[in-house]
């Protein structure tokens, strides 16, 4: 069972921009990118421009990884949601332990279940505020 925590930055329609910015300042080297319309399960009604925000960006800085999404529809963005930390496992009750540890005294902001992209996924605001993505890798 592996854990790692990685800094993740969700901007108001931004992200294309960011990492070109983040590839000239630091040295990032894009891992992978996905629009909302290369998302499964996502409504029709989404229009092209919508469509074509980066629903996941993984990025490669050094020997770290840093992750990157448009809020939907370009909405704002909740005082504290712009950088969370996604906590990936390749194990899903060791993330289910992670979230349950984490929403006591907390704020459920998604439950933890299996979405199109993770077995087990979910997004927790603790006690002291500060937002955790909890990621389960899937097997490859």
């Amino acid at each position: 069972m592996t854990v790692k925590l990685t800094p993740y930055i969700t901007l108001e329609g931004r992200v294309k921009e960011a990492i070109a910015f983040y590839e000239q300042a630091i040295g990032a080297e894009i891992l992978s990118i996905a629009t909302y319309g290369e998302m499964p399960d996502m409504p029709n009604t989404f229009t092209d421009d919508l469509s074509s925000l980066i629903a996941h960006a993984k990025l490669k800085v050094g020997e770290t990884e840093l992750m990157l999404s448009d809020s939907p529809g370009g909405s704002p963005i909740k005082s504290g949601k712009q950088v969370t930390i996604c906590i990936t496992s390749n194990d899903v009750e060791q993330s289910r332990r992670i979230y349950e540890a984490l929403r006591q005294d907390g704020q459920v902001n998604m439950p933890f279940k299996e979405e199109s992209f993770s077995p087990g996924f979910g997004d927790v605001t603790d006690k002291f505020g500060v937002t955790f993505q909890i990621y389960t890798e899937m097997e490859h």
